[in-house]
């Protein structure tokens, strides 16, 4: 059983698009980031970045006892080596998909998250900083849509955890001021996982808690609890 620690973000469908695929058995373990679950010791003792998405895999295959990992894409490694699926094991074919899952983490998700916050949720809307990352967005979907030229998918003809990696950041486009018809090779592959079954059960797991979801471009108290954290937060 995998226990997912989640909440309705890009970065939580992440996961729930793998386990869907799959069909691993797991549990949601809801975590409010909102309202500050994130900073309860008992996730910090799995997540110590105090950020979900986490797992505990209860039956890993080493036998060994539960077994955490934290950072979205740490996970689906984790997840796919467990289960053979969605990473090839052949060094080339492998490290094709490993770096544009690098790529993602380390670039797609932060600067589209850096978009999605000084459009939205900033106090004070500075036009330099909106500017800046509305630009960086553009750049990065044209990275993606010039690698999808001739691919049916990010590395290749196979789906990969490359582009459930992907996928979710692109799902909020219209938020980021992107318009998918200007990119149509990332449009074509962004409507063939959205047409997965299992890309529609995953956003249908995270359905029960979006009643729960804040709006943060009105909600004080839980920009606070999100944006304000300094070191004091994790003691």
């Amino acid at each position: 059983m995998i226990e997912l620690y989640y909440w309705p973000t890009p970065n939580g469908h992440k996961v729930t698009l793998f386990l869907e695929e799959t069909g691993l058995p797991y549990a949601i373990k809801p975590v409010n980031i909102g309202r500050g679950d994130q900073f309860e010791p008992a996730f910090l003792a799995i997540s110590p970045n105090n950020r979900m998405p986490a797992i505990v895999d209860t039956e890993p295959k080493d036998g060994q006892g539960p077994l955490s990992v934290f950072e979205s894409g740490a996970i689906l490694q984790y997840l796919a080596d467990k289960t053979g699926k969605f990473l090839p094991t052949n060094a080339r074919a492998r490290y094709a998909v490993l770096e544009w899952v690098y790529w993602q983490v380390g670039g797609l998700g932060p600067m589209l998250g850096q978009n999605h916050h000084f459009n939205r949720y900033a106090a004070e809307k500075i036009p330099y900083a909106i500017d800046r990352y509305v630009n960086e967005t553009r750049r990065l979907y044209g990275v993606l849509d010039k690698r999808l030229d001739g691919r049916q998918f990010i590395a290749g003809d196979d789906y990969t955890i490359a582009d459930m990696a992907a996928y979710p950041w692109i799902v909020p486009h219209e938020a980021q001021g992107m318009d998918l018809a200007d990119f149509p090779h990332l449009k074509a592959w962004y409507d063939r996982i959205a047409a997965r079954p299992a890309t529609l059960r995953a956003y249908a797991a995270g359905e029960p808690l979006r009643s729960q979801q804040l709006d943060l471009s009105k909600d004080e108290e839980a920009r606070k609890v999100l944006f304000g954290q300094g070191a004091k937060a994790l003691g």
